[in-house]
C-alpha cells in the first residue's frame, strides 16, 4: 500500500505506513539472509534460535491488527502458537502476509482511533496501557528493531553478511 492511498484524515496512519514500509524492506533483507540450515543455530543456551528469533520478528508486524482493532490483548485468553518455517522462504512469506496485513489495516483506520486506548494484560496483571500510536511505535515498530538488531548479531556470529540497516554495515554500503 503507498502512502498515497490514505485520505488526509489519516495521518497518523500516513506516518506509520511510510515507517512500517521502510522497516519491513530493512527487515526483510535481515531475514532473506538467514540459511535454513542455521535455524537451529543459538548463541548461548538462554537465547533463542536463528529460527525462533526470525518467526518472533516476522510475525511482530500481525500484531497491528489487534493492536488497531482491539481495545488490549490479554495473554490469558490468549492461545499463542509460534510459527515454525522449514525454509528461508517460508520465513520470508509469514513475513511478507503480515506485513501486508498491517498496512491494510493502517490504511483503514482513522486517526481518532490511534488516540484510544489500548492495553497489555495477563489477566488482572496489566503490563501497559497507552494510546494506540504510541503501542504501534513501541509494542510493534520498535519491538521488531530490537529483535531485527539481535539477528544481526546473529548473522556477524555466522560469518553472514549484515546488509545495511540505517547505513552502511561491515559488510555493504548504504542502500
Amino acid at each position: 500500500m503507498s502512502t498515497s492511498a490514505v485520505s488526509e484524515t489519516n495521518n497518523i496512519a500516513s506516518a506509520l505506513i511510510a515507517e512500517m514500509q521502510h522497516e519491513a524492506a530493512v527487515t526483510r533483507r535481515v531475514l532473506e539472509r538467514i540459511p535454513a540450515e542455521k535455524f537451529d543455530w543459538k548463541p548461548h543456551e538462554k537465547s533463542m534460535s536463528f529460527r525462533q528469533l526470525a518467526s518472533h520478528a516476522a510475525e511482530i508486524f500481525a500484531w497491528t491488527v489487534p493492536s488497531v482493532q482491539d481495545p488490549e490483548l490479554d495473554f490469558a485468553k490468549w492461545e499463542y502458537k509460534p510459527f515454525e518455517p522449514a525454509t528461508t522462504q517460508d520465513l520470508l512469506d509469514f513475513f511478507d502476509k503480515n506485513v501486508e496485513g498491517a498496512l491494510e489495516v493502517l490504511g483503514n483506520t482513522p486517526d481518532s482511533v490511534f488516540m484510544e486506548s489500548w492495553s497489555l494484560r495477563n489477566g488482572d496483571t496489566i503490563y501497559f496501557t497507552l494510546p494506540k500510536a504510541a503501542v504501534m511505535r513501541s509494542f510493534v515498530m520498535n519491538h521488531m528493531i530490537h529483535h531485527r538488531g539481535q539477528l544481526s548479531v546473529y548473522l556477524r556470529l555466522n560469518d553472514i553478511p549484515v546488509p545495511s540497516i540505517y547505513g552502511p554495515s561491515a559488510d555493504e554500503g548504504q542502500m
